[in-house]
Formats: structure tokens, sequence, C-alpha cells
């Protein structure tokens, strides 16, 4: 199958029903003793565990998954004295996806944050994050993803750099803020602040993943997306709102319980569904079922 059946064969289907994404990547090669460097150089150093996470997905249904590239950009890879490696990492982990899933799955290449506040807030241009978005949208774009996923932005003046960045690779893009219980981004972005901006921005996709809201706040969230804008909606919430758990963050909910907060999350106006922090195959097998059960 080409890449643009692909494409076209989500876009049809975020329009009549539910696509399943995958869990978390992060949360899942650090619980399997990755710890150190960061963790887009196993997208060349340790390519199997990076593979082996994607089947798993596939395997409990995930029709959508994400590459190992979320602090891929050069400017997030420059604290690790990886920036130069940038473009060849992040093609390396849209390969990787698309040999781990075949032909019939979408990959979406996944990318985060800078990290730095861009000016007048901090010190990095508008125009270098711009930049550095655009390297590693092309190439997620040379390495085989099928759409990009621009995920956990707070600000919303660096996730429209990075569409702008993302827009010239012609592939579908994903907009997506992280948000708190009360509704706001950690910049005080609302769902229906952002949501015409982005669209206007172009993206084709819009929503919310991660953050400190369990499952369940994420439904009035995506219920203010989805009144505010006509496009479809992603959630990816975490498995539960993050506790501090000595020097670390513990997600607290086990698969039944995130996999409960399904059913409420499609019904709020997400197309998209899948995990972020703390979800596992486990996690997202439950979601499925939940979200096909006869309500």
């Amino acid at each position: 199958m080409t890449r643009e059946a692909r494409i076209a064969g989500l876009l049809a289907d975020l329009q009549e029903g539910i696509v399943f994404k995958d869990g978390a990547m992060g949360t899942t090669l650090s619980a399997s003793g990755h710890t150190g460097q960061a963790l887009e150089l196993l997208n060349v150093d340790d390519p199997d565990r990076v593979k082996a996470v994607h089947a798993s997905y596939v395997a409990v249904g995930s029709q959508v998954v994400e590459t190992n590239t979320f602090q891929g950009n050069a400017i997030a890879l420059e604290r690790h004295g990886l920036r130069e490696r940038a473009a060849e990492l992040n093609r390396a982990g849209a390969a990787l996806a698309r040999e781990a899933v075949g032909e019939e799955v979408l990959v979406a290449g996944s990318m985060g944050p800078t990290g730095a506040l861009l000016e007048p807030y901090g010190e990095t241009e508008p125009e270098a994050a711009r930049d550095a978005f655009a390297e590693q949208a092309a190439a997620l774009a040379e390495g085989g993803a099928d759409l990009l996923v621009l995920e956990t932005f707070s600000a919303i003046e660096e996730l429209l750099e990075a569409v702008a960045g993302a827009l010239p690779t012609g592939l579908p893009v994903v907009a997506s803020m992280a948000f708190d219980p009360g509704g706001r981004t950690a910049f005080g972005v609302t769902p229906a602040g952002a949501a015409q901006r982005l669209a206007d921005a172009g993206a084709s996709m819009i929503g919310a993943n991660c953050g400190t809201v369990s499952p369940r706040d994420l439904v009035p969230i995506i219920a203010e997306f989805k009144q505010a804008a006509t496009l479809p909606i992603m959630a990816q919430p975490n498995a539960g709102s993050p506790e501090r758990v000595g020097d670390g963050v513990r997600f607290p909910e086990d698969p039944a319980t995130f996999g409960a907060a399904g059913p409420g999350l499609a019904a709020a106006g997400a197309a998209l569904i899948g995990g972020c922090c703390g979800t596992t195959p486990e996690h997202i097998a439950e979601l499925i079922r939940n979200v096909r059960a006869p309500q």
C-alpha cells in the first residue's frame, strides 16, 4: 500500500468513526532499562528494542504508531551533544517504525517541543525553532512517516512555528497541546483559544495529549476543541494524572481504569484516540475494547 493510500484511508476513517493510536514510547523504553542519553539514539544503537515496542502496539490493534523521535529536533538534541545527528536519528526512527508495522499501519512522526523559550520570553529566535522543526519533519517524511504529530506543546507560539516547519512536507499535521485540570496549558492557552489559530495555520487535526490531567479530566477539554473547530480531534491521555514518587513520576491508572475512559473521550468528539505517558499495550487493548463495546 502506498503512503498516499494510507493517508486517504486515515482521513476517510476519521470522518466515519474512531481510529486507534498506540501508547507511550518513552516511558515504555525507560521502563525496559534505558537511562542516560537521548532515547532517539536507540533508533541506531538498539533498533530491535524500538521495533519491539511498535510491534507490541500493533498486536493489540493500534492503527497508527508514533516514531521514537519526540525530542528529536536539533535544539532539544543539542542538550545531549547530538544536534548534528538530528536528521539521521529521525530518518532512522521513521524507517524503523515502517519496518516494524508493515504497509497497512500508519506511521506518525512524533515531534515535541524544543524545551527552550522563544523570544520575547526566552532567547531562542522563532525562526531558529521553525528551522529545527522543518529539519525534523523533512527527515521523518524521508524515513517513511505518513503524518506528523506535534505533541505536548504548552506555548501556542512554539506550536505555530512547529506547524509552519512541518507543512512543507505535504503530510497531514496533527497539532496537540498539554493541559492542566483547569483546561489551560502551562502558558494559559485554552482549547478554544488554540483551535482556530491552529486550523488557520494549516493543521489537519488538533487535540490534547499528556499534561497533568487524567483521561476523564481530558473529556471536557476535547469537547471544547470539538465545539471550537471542525477539524478531527486527537485525544491521547496519560495513564492517569502524574504523581510524584521520590525523584520520579508515577502514572497511577491500570489498563482497566484507563480503558474505561475511552467511550467518554469518543463521545466528546475525539476521532483519533491513543495513550501518552505511562500507557502500555495493555492500556491500549483495554481502550480499544471499551470504545468498541456496545454502549
